[in-house]
């Protein structure tokens, strides 16, 4: 469906579906799927961060299997190599050539699951993928499906087999969004309930590729103004005060996208104050604080940050 045929109304309609969707499956965290799926339309790629057990993975399925994108996973594991991911040059003994072989990471959606066990290297395989759309391998420069969205799960820091994740992969994710236990209410729902993969494997699809390429189009036209733009600089600002290591240029811009994409989910075409304070804790939680044994710690800073910037 094009762009022209898309209209506004009909957009909304299928997101609000997806969210409500989505939600049968993931009980409770409505907060955490509108994230993964501003983090989706913003262009931007989303980190998982929490115990096991908690739904991380099953979140990710469950996105995958509403947007309608081709998707494939990948186990990170200590011995997996650059290779595993990218893809490599295979012999062909019949036509006496190299032939690419690309790996899982060309798909429109890619679950890096556990991506903190598998070692700096086999990650490092992710970065020009994730910031180019693009791979290099064998002195070739290959292009990604479009869209192409990249979901990571980890593990916290502190368990036994994983290696932490250095600035430069953490800067590449947009947000990151932990789910935490479940609600007593929404862990009883779980525990009466069927099995969430059988309930996954029943949703409808709500989106297509090509129309989230369209709708990323109108997130890019929601208006941002200029005082909003000062605000903006201002909370940069105080994480570079409040921090050693406060938000990049990129990390801004993460803010800005995010909050645009919140604010279209909120069905406006202009950004308010409240859409950068929803996405900001996302948005400096493995940037400024990368371990689960911190969230509260960086949610204290995020309101300490928000609370001591003037809203216009």
């Amino acid at each position: 469906m094009t762009e022209m045929r898309l209209d506004h109304l009909s957009v909304h309609k299928l997101l609000d579906n997806m969210v409500k969707q989505a939600g049968t499956i993931i009980l409770g965290k409505e907060s955490q799927i509108k994230l993964a799926l501003s983090c989706l339309l913003a262009g931007g790629h989303l980190l998982i961060e929490d115990l096991p057990g908690v739904g991380k993975t099953t979140l990710a399925r469950t996105l995958a299997q509403l947007l309608g994108l081709e998707f494939k996973r990948v186990q990170f594991t200590s011995d997996l190599l650059p290779a595993d991911i990218i893809g490599a040059s295979v012999y062909n003994k019949n036509s006496g050539e190299f032939r690419f072989q690309p790996g899982p990471v060309f798909t429109q959606m890619l679950l890096a699951d556990e991506i903190n066990r598998a070692t700096p290297k086999a990650q490092s395989a992710l970065l020009e993928a994730m910031e180019e759309n693009q791979v290099s391998a064998d002195g070739e420069t290959r292009n990604l499906p479009q869209p192409f969205y990249v979901i990571a799960t980890q593990n916290p820091t502190h368990h036994v087999g994983v290696f932490q994740l250095p600035e430069s992969q953490l800067d590449r994710f947009m947000l990151c969004v932990s789910l935490g236990y479940p609600s007593h209410e929404a862990e009883r729902g779980i525990l009466q309930g069927e099995d969430r993969r059988a309930l996954i494997s029943r949703l409808s699809s709500t989106l297509t590729a090509e129309q989230i390429l369209s709708i990323r189009n109108m997130v890019q036209r929601v208006k941002f103004s200029e005082p909003l733009l000062d605000y903006l600089q201002n909370i940069i600002t105080r994480t570079r005060e409040q921090n050693n290591a406060g938000l990049s240029p990129r990390g801004a811009l993460a803010l800005l996208h995010a909050a645009k994409a919140w604010a279209f989910l909120d069905n406006r075409d202009y950004t308010l104050p409240e859409d950068i304070q929803a996405v900001f804790p996302s948005v400096i939680f493995h940037r400024l604080g990368t371990q689960s044994e911190q969230q509260d710690s960086v949610t204290e800073l995020a309101d300490k940050i928000l609370q001591s910037v003037p809203v216009p």
